[in-house]
């Protein structure tokens, strides 16, 4: 019973994700509403036409709600993407590679560690895109992490039963570290992602939010805050939505990696 609650808490932690993503990267096909018309006087409280009214230019605050979310959310998913990828191919090279190799990669991962991402994105995003700065920022945050797990992992698996099963049969060093090695960090690699991606949307949240990405007038959840704080005391819901946003989409990333990633226990 416990086993079969916990795969069903899966996979509705999943479908509940799976809504979110398609509501942050799709929402903008849900509405006629032009998210950059002004429909009303500036901050407008919510009402039958504008459930949650106008924003400081007087433009409907759900319209951009349904428009926000596609650039921060693919942003953070391909930056996660390349970070976690970066990270796994170096932990599985130290982790094979012995105790020198292994040693030199820790030591690098923690020189990277110290370097602040939002510095590296906010320095980056002066000269380069928004995507471009996100992505590297998130390697540096996220890589050196991922690759010292990875690492530990790997290292622990060069010794096991069928490492050696697979090295009689000639396999080559590739095959095993793909299809021998890399299957076994699955739970770890896709808790790792969850992470990386919820690090992704807080610099990009950051970097959008100072004006250096996103471009006004689009909208963007991260902006509208800023756009709207001084309104809060009018119509707090064109601040408080885009926050909730941004919160709902990060928890359930959070709550989806770890139930993904969770062992199964024995029914």
């Amino acid at each position: 019973m416990i086993g079969s609650s916990r795969w069903l808490l899966r996979w509705l932690a999943m479908l509940v994700l799976a809504a979110v993503l398609v509501f942050a990267l799709f929402g903008r096909y849900l509405t006629d509403l032009d998210p950059l018309e002004t429909v009303a006087s500036p901050w407008t409280s919510p009402n039958g036409d504008h459930p949650l009214g106008t924003d400081a230019l007087g433009r409907d605050v759900l319209s951009r709600i349904y428009w926000g979310g596609a650039t921060l959310t693919s942003v953070a998913l391909v930056a996660a993407a390349v970070a976690t990828s970066v990270g796994v191919a170096a932990g599985l090279w130290a982790g094979w590679s012995g105790r020198r190799i292994g040693l030199g990669v820790s030591t690098g991962a923690d020189l990277l560690l110290a370097v602040p991402a939002v510095l590296v994105g906010l320095i980056l995003a002066v000269a380069l895109p928004m995507p471009v700065a996100v992505t590297a920022a998130t390697v540096v945050a996220g890589a050196p992490l991922t690759a010292r797990v990875v690492a530990d992992v790997s290292a622990d698996a060069r010794h096991a039963t069928y490492i050696d099963v697979a090295r009689m049969r000639g396999d080559s060093l590739t095959s095993i570290l793909v299809h021998e090695i890399l299957p076994s960090h699955t739970a770890v690699i896709t808790a790792d992602y969850g992470l990386r991606v919820i690090v992704a949307l807080q610099l990009v949240s950051t970097i959008n939010a100072l004006g250096l990405g996103t471009s006004p007038p689009q909208p963007d959840w991260a902006s509208m805050i800023l756009e709207n704080y001084s309104g809060i005391s009018l119509n707090a819901a064109a601040t408080v939505a885009p926050a909730v946003a941004l919160a709902v989409l990060a928890t359930m990333i959070a709550v989806a990696s770890t139930a993904l990633s969770a062992r199964r226990d024995p029914v």
